[in-house]
């Protein structure tokens, strides 16, 4: 739903908090006057972009974890959770300091008749926990109660104001973006070569015999004669290297070839009976097709696996899409993006960009990274992964595999 058509739902005194808040001038005792003089506000170019340049990070990052979720409603949990989840650094029970709100809350009077509309942004009203952001963003207008049955406990975002905080970010970040208008000397690009290598990795553990150990994990031997058949190299993980979070078997594996481990594993192809590494019979029937596994399956895939230690994997991900649809310095991406990524555990936000997003990322065959003698390392989507993020409609649950 749009912003008008659930205004048009709430009641009048959601809609003269909501007026109050942004100065209308108007009846407070008329619906429709009240409705036209919000929208008339809103929809000001300079009053929104305003807003999104006064927001604090954390109400940045709440705000970002709701544009790209595929879901149009939410619970009072999860919107509570998000809100904690935006506060890097900060437990629930530690709510972030502000400065002192000079916004009241509407007395009676104000109710029946809002303030004169003024030319300085609203200011937001005094933070002291999660269901204080949240009313703060009702009282904006950017968050609506579902109006009959069950829906009543849900929220929901205006579908038209969703799209206005994409394109208000989007140009905000694009501003901070540097690129690059030489290709470079050099870059990976890996289109189509994960794929294939699913193919020859069920090949492989079809016609070899592959012990595992106590716990059920390949000897080196096994996993070099693997990768020997790979499109792609990689190097083994560093012992006592800090690795968990990312998928079942990241501990074990190189990064790329415990990707390609755990699709396998969740798709039921893989047996681990009798310390032997062997096909299922649904395995055996994907390995006589023969043929590569679709690149969106395996990025849909990565997104759900990743899901747990970046929850707002697709949100930055869509960002990366859209600053890099040309070669754009790689440092420039790390100023506009890392605020956004919450540290998971070792992992700073810089490693999880560098390693497991963009790094991922090209394994995926979704974008390129070069080097540049001038600008060091710069990043670009590929077109079929410029196609693949603006096309799929996905899961939101997280995958863990046991």
């Amino acid at each position: 739903m749009k912003l008008a058509d659930m205004l048009s739902y709430a009641d009048i005194g959601q809609l003269s908090r909501i007026a109050t808040t942004y100065r209308c001038e108007c009846s407070g005792n008329s619906k429709n006057e009240l409705i036209q003089s919000i929208l008339s506000t809103v929809n000001r170019r300079e009053v929104f972009e305003t807003q999104i340049g006064s927001m604090k990070m954390e109400d940045l990052r709440f705000i970002n974890s709701l544009l790209f979720d595929s879901r149009d409603s939410f619970s009072l949990e999860e919107l509570i959770a998000r809100v904690q989840q935006s506060k890097f650094g900060q437990t629930s029970a530690e709510p972030a300091a502000v400065t002192p709100s000079v916004l009241p809350q509407p007395t009676a009077k104000e109710t029946k008749k809002p303030a004169k509309r003024s030319k300085k942004s609203p200011v937001p009203a005094v933070e002291s926990g999660p269901r204080e952001t949240i009313s703060r963003f009702k009282q904006y207008g950017w968050l609506f109660n579902g109006y009959e049955g069950p829906n009543r406990y849900l929220f929901q975002v205006p579908s038209d104001l969703k799209e206005r905080f994409k394109e208000t970010l989007g140009k905000q970040f694009l501003a901070q973006a540097v690129y690059v208008e030489e290709e470079p000397h050099a870059y990976r690009d890996e289109q189509l070569i994960l794929g294939e290598d699913v193919m020859h990795f069920l090949d492989f553990v079809y016609h070899n015999e592959i012990p595992l150990t106590s716990d059920s994990v390949m000897y080196k031997r096994s996993m070099m004669q693997i990768m020997d058949r790979f499109g792609v190299k990689e190097a083994f993980p560093a012992r006592g290297e800090w690795r968990f979070g990312y998928g079942r078997r990241i501990k074990d594996y190189p990064n790329r070839l415990s990707l390609i481990y755990d699709y396998c594993y969740y798709n039921g192809w893989l047996s681990e009976a009798d310390s032997l590494l062997t096909l299922t019979s649904a395995g055996k029937e994907r390995q006589l097709k023969r043929i590569p596994e679709p690149s969106d399956k395996l990025y849909v895939f990565w997104l759900r696996l990743y899901k747990g230690a970046i929850p707002n994997i697709r949100a930055i991900v869509h960002w990366i899409d859209q600053l890099s649809h040309k070669w754009v310095k790689l440092a420039s991406l790390q100023t506009v993006l890392t605020p956004y990524i919450k540290p998971f555990y070792y992992d700073q936000p810089e490693t999880i960009l560098e390693q497991r997003l963009l790094g991922m990322m090209m394994h995926l065959g979704l974008l390129r990274i070069g080097d540049d003698p001038a600008s060091g390392q710069v990043v670009r989507m590929t077109p079929i992964g410029r196609s693949i993020v603006a096309g799929l409609s996905i899961e939101n649950d997280a995958i863990v595999l046991n």
